[in-house]
């Protein structure tokens, strides 16, 4: 039996063998046993939080158009798997082809279906300045009507979008995305970073693997902020995050590293 930490995320899915959040690579996950998933919402036009990761269809769905413009229901009609099938001709399977941008309450329901009660969803809150307090409203309701809130976290590098959150239900666990700047390095001291988590709220802190360095998740610790490392496709990261104390790897192929 595995060490219980770090956890093992599949990030959008496991999206190194299945196309990205689709109900597809997340029942992937589930079938390669990782701890959970995570993914990217916005909201559709017609006020529906979808599962995607970009602004537009053009990379997953081969097509112009924005996600904003179109309803949950036409996405459902996209076709998001023929580019995976294209890129990664080894992985291909002609289902996948048939596979639509989902609603987040579609997956919702695959994890109530499987009934995997331990199971963890890091949701990316994809905001805007037009959509970013509605769709922290309708993600919280959706949380909140299949009482979800042991099996979520809500995660975003809008801030702010965190702290409504916890204003609308301070029971849904929350946690604060930072990135490298281009070049390398936040630009931020560990206890700042630290401390922009815990002015919003959040309850864990999600770094890039690039910024994941010792000193930084050190610090968290005291704060009692568990850290999630995000991407990361090296069985090495396994023993680095086992002696560092990390959280969860968010990983594309959690099937390697569930093996490694």
């Amino acid at each position: 039996m595995r060490s219980p930490l770090p956890l093992i995320i599949a990030h959008r899915g496991s999206s190194a063998t299945t196309p990205e959040n689709t109900i597809a690579a997340f029942t992937k996950a589930l079938d390669d046993d990782a701890d959970g998933i995570e993914l990217d919402v916005r909201l559709a036009r017609d006020g529906v939080p979808v599962v995607i990761h970009d602004a537009t269809l053009r990379r997953t769905g081969l097509i112009d158009g924005a996600v904003a413009q179109m309803t949950s229901v036409e996405l459902a009609k996209i076709e998001v798997g023929s580019w995976f099938n294209q890129a990664k001709p080894r992985e291909a399977n002609e289902s996948y082809a048939s596979e639509g941008v989902p609603s987040l309450e579609d997956v919702f329901q695959l994890v109530r279906d499987r009934d995997a009660h331990n199971f963890i969803i890091y949701i990316e809150l994809k905001t805007d300045a037009e959509s970013s307090d509605d769709l922290v409203r309708s993600v919280t309701e959706l949380i909140r009507h299949y009482r979800f809130q042991h099996h979520v976290v809500l995660v975003s590098f809008d801030l702010p979008a965190l702290k409504q959150t916890k204003l609308l239900d301070p029971s849904i666990r929350t946690g604060a995305l930072f990135a490298p700047r281009h070049g390398g390095g936040t630009g931020l001291r560990a206890e700042r970073i630290v401390a922009m988590a815990s002015d919003c709220g959040a309850d864990e802190i999600l770094l890039h693997r690039f910024i994941a360095r010792p000193k930084l998740i050190s610090a968290a610790a005291r704060a009692n902020l568990p850290v999630a490392v995000w991407t990361v496709d090296d069985v090495a990261w396994l023993k680095r995050a086992h002696d560092l104390g990390v959280h969860a790897l968010i990983t594309n192929d959690p099937a390697l590293l569930l093996t490694g």
